[in-house]
């Protein structure tokens, strides 16, 4: 093929791929990406639920104990309720609630998003037994993961796990605490006294994090702590200040800022982009003290747009942000996230961009590249297919989420057991039940994506990532 040739075939991909973007309907795939939680619902579920196909489950969670530990979220296609991702995605739901409210509530989905998050703090509140009792875990993550059931047909153990003064873990407690105290900045004008009570648990729980101090342990394998818990504390005492306004935590933050470093991820393990953004924005104000911490947020900026000097993530053929081959967009959402808010942030400063060595970047640039990121999730990629289930003609369709994949109990009345479950994993046909608005782990590093079940790497939704995507849809319908 000559020159020519080569430009006309470039053209009318990104011609075919404009025409995808023009095409996106931002309102609803925010409107999807709220649906999804109803589906990971836990306990007893409330008569306006929406996702039909789901019944109630573990209703005696926390019996083993003599506690009540039902309700919750199930953390992705298994069944247990790990307790610090979790939280994380409920600070990330409550979070992009307050930076986008306009936006979602002018799309009808306000009442959607706070009951979302209240079905996440209810549980948090419950799981706080008392000031130096927080339970972060319900179930055996190994015997979970050798079963294919259906939460409502659950038989494998509903194993406890907690954290204490003896046996701490200061991560999920920060976490948690963070969650608690975006979640009360929500409820404050809504229910003052939810809004109270949320910010006594969250106070609470930073205490027995910072006081106690060590790394959580109790989730390893599935959730393993790399990044310490130094990201989680400065992550909660800046949740703390935001919601409070209490200028011990403004103390706190800024005799610690010597732990902030300047990084190229922001997950359930590593907070220290979300504490530099929230931070940042506060030095914007004029606490000019946080310096640090508005360096480091740009730092991240520069890491991850393209053309920087001192870019750090590599991206697809297709333009993909892509960090690592293991669920990766719960990456991208939680990047273009931040993206977004920080680019608001910088839009009504003097600069009104970020200079990344000697490329500047305006606000505007850094909220069209996350665009692009939001875009190519939603379809405008080279497979040509949205990677949220029932968004656009082409999705998804074998998830790795047992829930969806075995015949809803409203259709298949008989019990599956632990292994009967597998017939279902096994088989080739499309799930049963279409889990609207889950994102999934996301393709390959080339685009590529084999819509298999048994490819949890690639096939498997979690809360963490939807959480992250709620705000950047909304930011999409300013």
């Amino acid at each position: 093929m000559g020159h020519g040739g080569v430009v006309a075939c470039v053209l009318v991909l990104w011609c075919f791929l404009n025409e995808i973007v023009s095409a996106i309907d931002y309102e609803d795939a925010l409107g999807k990406s709220i649906l999804f939680f109803e589906g990971q619902r836990s306990g007893k579920l409330p008569t306006i639920q929406r996702v039909s196909w789901r019944g109630d489950s573990a209703l005696s969670d926390g019996q083993l104990e003599g506690v009540n530990l039902t309700g919750g979220y199930y953390d992705a296609g298994d069944n247990v309720k790990f307790v610090w991702p979790m939280a994380y995605s409920v600070t990330l739901l409550s979070w992009s609630l307050i930076e986008y409210q306009q936006q979602i509530s002018s799309a009808n989905q306000l009442a959607y998003v706070q009951r979302a998050i209240r079905w996440g703090t209810d549980f948090i509140i419950k799981a706080h037994l008392s000031p130096t009792t927080f339970y972060t875990q319900v179930g055996d993550g190994n015997v979970d993961h050798q079963c294919w059931e259906r939460p409502e047909d659950m038989d494998s153990s509903r194993k406890l796990y907690k954290i204490t003064s003896s046996s701490p873990g200061s991560e999920a407690a920060a976490e948690a605490a963070a969650a608690l105290a975006a979640a009360s900045i929500v409820f404050k004008t809504v229910d003052s006294t939810y809004s109270a009570k949320l910010s006594s648990h969250s106070q609470s729980l930073f205490d027995l994090a910072d006081k106690y101090r060590g790394s959580y342990q109790v989730s390893c394998p599935f959730y393993c702590s790399y990044s310490g818990y130094q990201d989680e504390l400065l992550w909660a005492a800046a949740w703390l200040y935001k919601a409070s306004g209490n200028r011990s935590y403004f103390s706190y933050v800024v005799n610690n800022q010597g732990w902030s470093q300047a990084m190229s991820e922001f997950s359930w393990d590593n907070k220290f982009v979300g504490a530099q953004t929230l931070l940042a924005k506060e030095y914007h104000a004029g606490n000019t003290d946080l310096l640090k911490y508005k360096t480091n947020a740009e730092s991240f900026i520069c890491a991850v747009m393209p053309g920087s000097s001192s870019t750090q993530v590599q991206r697809t053929p297709g333009g993909l942000l892509f960090i690592r081959d293991s669920s990766n967009l719960q990456y991208v959402t939680s990047s273009t996230l931040v993206l977004f808010i920080y680019s608001k942030t910088i839009s009504s400063t003097q600069t009104g961009g970020v200079q990344c060595g000697s490329t500047f970047f305006s606000a505007a640039k850094i909220k069209a590249f996350a665009k692009a990121q939001v875009d190519y999730i939603l379809g405008a990629n080279p497979k040509q297919m949205s990677y949220m289930v029932g968004f656009g003609t082409t999705y998804p369709t074998k998830l790795h989420h047992r829930g969806s994949s075995i015949p809803s109990i409203k259709t298949l009345h008989t019990k599956v057991d632990c292994n009967g479950g597998y017939t279902y994993y096994n088989s080739g046909s499309p799930n049963p039940n279409t889990h609207v608005g889950a994102i999934v782990g996301g393709p390959d590093v080339n685009d590529q994506f084999q819509n298999a079940r048994s490819d949890y790497s690639h096939s498997e939704p979690t809360t963490y990532i939807n959480a992250a995507f709620v705000g950047s849809a909304a930011a999409l319908l300013a």
